[in-house]
């Protein structure tokens, strides 16, 4: 399956009661295995949880660091960006040429590398004074 296949498959399951907006992502790492995430909501808005998240989550679960390629869908009319922290979580385990796609369920796409959505990340380098 496709990046686009896997992430709009596990977009189904996407537990999304409250906004409707179900979200779903695919990450290939470095291995070239492919994570999967959906956005998880919770009655308690702060505490739901991106789908981009979830693939990170299931990434490190495996042992994984390094992402090579991500991929996210999204049912809205024009392709989604991740949140802020999803941006600087992805960076965590991405260089800045690493590809992300946005995407609509209708079709549209949008690539972008990672240093063209979070210019100026934080990264462990600001850390090495402390």
């Amino acid at each position: 399956m496709s990046m686009r296949d896997l992430a709009k498959a596990v977009r189904e399951n996407a537990h999304a009661p409250y906004s409707n907006f179900k979200v779903g992502a695919a990450i290939k790492t470095a291995s070239g295995t492919v994570y999967q995430g959906c956005n998880v909501e919770n009655v308690a808005y702060p505490e739901g949880i991106c789908a981009e998240a979830g693939a990170i989550a299931a990434m490190c679960a495996a042992g994984e660091r390094a992402i090579a390629e991500v991929y996210v869908i999204a049912g809205s009319d024009e392709p989604v960006p991740p949140c802020g922290g999803c941006r600087q979580k992805i960076a965590e385990f991405a260089g800045g040429d690493v590809v992300v796609t946005l995407a609509t369920v209708g079709g549209k796409e949008l690539a972008m590398t990672v240093g063209e959505l979070l210019p100026g990340a934080f990264d462990a380098s600001f850390m090495s004074g402390a």
